[in-house]
């Protein structure tokens, strides 16, 4: 009887945990589409050109269209297993200027370059992790296309 009593709390236990950890999965889904939906809002000033972003690990792209006469700075954190990084900037910039800069983990500056520059470039070597990607807008009017990728 005890032994009996002991795998049915056993058993409701567990399903307990299954419950605790899809909750806490969804959750976490909740909290990252917040996060995404709140890179889109109106409070940014590129949320109207409809910006394309890809953010995953050893490959970033930064693409938005027909930009006019926008000063901001967005910042982002990019996951790059290498030591080195790869920028192919390909942009149309009729006004204003734009620049992306390259920090590695320790916040050291890696790369910096006007996005008026195409091509391909590299990064200074650092280290490997979360490295902080800095555009800098500073009213501008073109098309900004630039990818970076782990080297």
């Amino acid at each position: 009887m005890l032994q009996s009593k002991l795998t049915g709390i056993s058993e409701e236990l567990n399903a307990m945990k299954q419950n605790v950890s899809r909750f806490a999965v969804i959750m976490l889904l909740l909290a990252s589409f917040g996060i995404v939906m709140s890179s889109c809002q109106s409070g940014n000033p590129l949320a109207p050109y409809q910006p394309e972003i890809g953010n995953y690990p050893d490959n970033f792209q930064f693409q938005v269209t027909g930009v006019k006469n926008v000063t901001t700075t967005v910042e982002y954190s990019w996951q790059n297993s290498g030591l080195m990084a790869s920028v192919n900037q390909a942009s149309a910039i009729a006004g204003g200027s734009a620049t992306v800069t390259l920090y590695d983990p320790d916040q050291v500056q890696r790369y910096s370059r006007s996005l008026g520059d195409n091509g391909t470039f590299q990064s200074d070597a650092g280290k490997a992790g979360a490295w902080k990607i800095r555009v800098v807008l500073n009213n501008l009017t073109g098309t900004l296309n630039f990818r970076v990728q782990k080297r």
